[in-house]
């Protein structure tokens, strides 16, 4: 039996017999209702903040005051919102009626 937990999978070259293996054992876990891992996603705050508003991303970004680009690149983590933009995005999570107000 492959003990998954200690192999370097990124440099571990599987053969065929062990990803037989490896499958077969996900398929008794999942048939015994056992969990083998869980995996917490975290939710970017811009993601979060237009999803409660319902927005799209250009409504929102208008809104926001910031290009759809800048929004974009919050939402993909590519840039950090200011302070004020952080505050707006806490606003929208919050209370996304007072957002919609200034629509």
């Amino acid at each position: 039996m492959i003990d998954i937990d200690n192999i370097d999978i990124a440099n571990h070259e599987f053969t065929g017999e062990e990803i037989g293996e490896l499958l077969l054992q996900s398929v008794k876990q999942m048939k015994n209702n056992e969990v083998a891992r869980e995996h917490q996603i975290a939710v970017n705050n811009a993601i979060e903040a237009r999803q409660k508003v319902g927005l799209s991303q250009r409504e929102f970004a208008k809104i926001m005051g910031v290009s759809v680009r800048t929004l974009q690149a919050w939402e993909q983590g590519k840039r950090q919102p200011s302070g004020s933009a952080i505050t707006l995005l806490k606003i929208a999570t919050q209370q996304p009626h007072a957002l919609l107000a200034i629509k």
